[in-house]
């Protein structure tokens, strides 16, 4: 954060494909149709992952709604926001971090999601989807205190240890060998 207070690694929130949420059910007031969510705080995804020509392209959040008709499903990908232009906002009283989702740059967003520092494990709540304002999700986390979760870098010193190391073990290979001639 600006104020050096820490880091809040927002990839050590999601799962291992980058994940916090995909393709989990809404609760929803579409009548008869499934309403499905994929979310994803840093990695642009696309779905379905197939096709290259959808809404849901390059996308942080993907909205899919399924509505069974004549013996199939017929899904309509809509996008809920990209990476790129998001807003951040943190709140110290309250320990959350609010990121929001636009479709473009300098639009309303359609998804805000509340990353709340939490001791306990990882819980996701969403709001169910309409289409009165922006998809609410609610992600209560460690890793979402700052600088519970930062990654751990790889320095120069530990190269050098590895190579040390290897170094000294084809040394002693290598010489074991040469004395069994």
């Amino acid at each position: 954060m600006r104020d050096g207070s820490g880091l809040i690694d927002l990839a050590s929130v999601a799962d291992e494909d980058g994940f916090i949420q995909r393709l989990k059910p809404l609760p929803s007031a579409v009548g008869t149709a499934d309403v499905l969510l994929s979310f994803s705080p840093c990695l642009p995804f696309s779905q379905p992952e197939d096709f290259s020509n959808t809404d849901c392209t390059d996308v942080a959040a993907c909205v899919i709604i399924r509505i069974h008709q004549d013996n199939r499903f017929i899904s309509q990908y809509l996008n809920y926001g990209r990476h790129e232009g998001n807003k951040f906002s943190y709140n110290e009283s309250k320990k959350t971090l609010t990121v929001s989702y636009s479709m473009f740059p300098d639009s309303e967003p359609q998804t805000v999601v509340h990353y709340q520092c939490s001791p306990n494990h990882s819980i996701t709540h969403s709001q169910s989807f309409s289409a009165d304002g922006p998809l609410q999700m609610w992600v209560e986390s460690p890793c979402a205190c700052p600088n519970a979760c930062a990654l751990v870098d790889v320095g120069p010193g530990t190269i050098f240890l590895i190579i040390l190391c290897l170094s000294v073990t084809a040394y002693f290979i290598i010489g074991h060998s040469a004395s069994l001639r």
